[in-house]
């Protein structure tokens, strides 16, 4: 395999979450079944229980799926949570949405529809929970944000909770930060992105390029761990391995590329044209930002130091040419495309339970902090609870910690309140409880986390304050 194409299919297998349960093509019933079809253009998928149905339907959204790929409709984040969830009374659900890549706009209807239709089916519903991983996590958020009249409760997992325009932003000042201390003169682009896709000469490539060249040097390793500062990428990457010591800058950074190489990069590099074609041009800007004063926030400041130092390069030098350097602005139209799609206003309807792991370098777990941050300005902050999952990998969880947040959820809704449920030690005892197969391969791993300052906010509060930032 090539390492392009090696490259693009470890992207794929981190984005991708466990197959839906099997279905049988018979409608859902009472009694059990399951049933397909499709709404407007997207495939849906319902699975009854065989026990006593409880009244309860969880929606679950699917993760971010490359444009091209079939439209496959997920109903569960993985089999064994899948399984649990209908062994205890529950039904489940999901659309694959009518297109794949950003589809929020179309994720925000299709879910709704599929809900209607459940709805017309099962006059009986009780009561509705969405839940989602990734991409996912972000729309379970704006669903409950959009529509809280059809909610009872949600748990964004591993979800892009900062918002569109504050996500796609950070990946601007990692792109920005890389081009120009790295590849100045290249043809590169960073937005308005034409040479697209993943083959060879595409946009892509050149970047992967640059980014193995960089990596071979300790001067190199410098500005690279700097791109990863802008960024707040974790210096931890594989799934099941040990976190690496804060003084192991080394291993940090060595991290930080892999990151960058195997998840960050196609989005950033490729992907971002597939948003800037639904939003009809580009929606992110840097213009005002002072990369000095983002790199005193960054929780990788000291890498950076330490690894500027060993290379005999001058910190102050780069940035000062990162300030010289001519900004990018956004499109307004296109930035409205990603305020609509979406932009969180912190007021909650409900209890809301996100979840995230702490080694995450494609969704930061500084998104959990961006969201907590406009719940607080809205005084809703009793109703949302984040735990964290101390492991490296995007949506790394074991059906067992998903399991466990889900009984949290319900305990809090039949409680009101949610007391001492979400400490990382009850988190841990609910998931190990469930045994090691199939739920916990890994050992429950819920901690007490606090995540940073997110670098690039922004929410309802800048529109509200006309703080935007548009550029003609």
């Amino acid at each position: 395999m090539s390492k392009l194409r090696h490259t693009r299919a470890t992207f794929l297998a981190m984005l991708a979450i466990a197959a839906a349960l099997i279905a049988s093509p018979v409608p859902a019933g009472a009694g059990g079944g399951t049933e397909t079809g499709a709404i407007d253009g997207a495939n849906f998928i319902i699975q009854m229980p065989t026990v006593p149905w409880n009244g309860t339907l969880v929606l679950y959204s699917h993760g971010y799926v490359t444009p091209g790929s079939p439209l496959v409709a997920r109903d569960a984040g993985d089999p064994a949570t899948g399984g649990w969830l209908l062994a205890n009374g529950y039904a489940i659900a999901g659309s694959s949405y009518s297109q794949n890549g950003w589809a929020l706009q179309q994720a925000f209807h299709d879910q709704i529809a599929l809900l209607d239709h459940f709805k017309s089916e099962h006059p009986d519903l009780k009561r509705t929970i969405a839940w989602g991983h990734s991409l996912g996590g972000m729309i379970t958020a704006g669903l409950v944000q959009l529509f809280p009249d059809r909610f009872v409760g949600a748990i964004p997992m591993c979800g892009v909770v900062a918002g569109g325009p504050g996500v796609w932003n950070s990946g601007l000042d990692a792109e920005f930060v890389f081009k120009t201390l790295l590849a100045p003169t290249s043809a590169l682009q960073l937005v308005n992105i034409t040479n697209q896709g993943f083959g060879a000469g595409s946009n892509f490539q050149l970047a992967e390029g640059i980014l193995a060249g960089a990596q071979g040097t300790a001067v190199g390793k410098a500005r690279l761990a700097l791109v990863a500062a802008v960024a707040d990428t974790p210096g931890w990457f594989t799934t099941g391995s040990p976190q690496p010591a804060q003084n192991d800058f080394a291993g940090r950074e060595s991290n930080q590329f892999l990151w960058d190489q195997q998840v960050t990069f196609p989005f950033v590099f490729a992907l971002r044209a597939e948003l800037e074609g639904r939003a009809g041009g580009n929606p992110s800007w840097n213009t005002g930002v002072d990369y000095g004063k983002l790199l005193d926030h960054s929780i990788n400041k000291d890498e950076v130091q330490a690894l500027y130092q060993q290379a005999g390069l001058s910190l102050d030098a780069d940035l000062d040419t990162l300030a010289a350097t001519p900004r990018v602005a956004a499109k307004p139209a296109a930035l409205g495309y990603l305020e609509k799609y979406i932009v969180y206003n912190g007021d909650l309807d409900m209890p809301v339970l996100t979840m995230h792991t702490v080694g995450d370098g494609l969704v930061l777990p500084q998104d959990e902090q961006a969201y907590a941050s406009v719940v607080r300005s809205e005084g809703d902050q009793s109703l949302l609870h984040e735990v964290f999952v101390s492991r490296a990998g995007h949506c790394a969880f074991t059906p067992g910690e998903t399991v466990a947040a889900f009984q949290t959820l319900i305990g809090r809704l039949k409680t009101g309140h949610w007391g001492d449920s979400t400490s990382p030690a009850g988190l841990n005892a609910l998931a190990n409880g469930l045994g090691v197969v199939p739920f916990n391969p890994l050992p429950a791993a819920f901690v007490t986390f606090r995540p940073s300052q997110f670098l690039r906010p922004f929410d309802a509060r800048n529109l509200d304050e006309g703080g935007d930032h548009r550029d003609s």
